[in-house]
């Protein structure tokens, strides 16, 4: 008697015979090139490059307070 797991693994790889040997496996390869090709025209970016610009705009940030309570001293001490 098989175990719960080797039943659904068989199962498994009878589906993925059964597509690759349908239209199935034809039309997933369209959709994926099809997306590929429509991402490609859109203006994207990575996460990894999202995360460097974040990183980037929290640094410039503290910056620009830092910046800010200089001439805020600056002001009050020429008053």
């Amino acid at each position: 008697m098989k175990r719960g797991n080797q039943i659904f693994e068989e199962f498994q790889k009878n589906m993925q015979e059964l597509i690759s040997k349908s239209p199935a496996a034809d039309i997933e390869k369209n959709v994926k090139a099809f997306m590929s090709q429509g991402f490609s025209k859109l203006d994207l970016v990575t996460r990894e490059e999202f995360d460097i610009q974040v990183a980037m705009v929290d640094k410039l940030r503290e910056r620009i307070e830092a910046m800010e309570a200089q001439i805020k001293a600056f002001e009050e001490k020429n008053q």
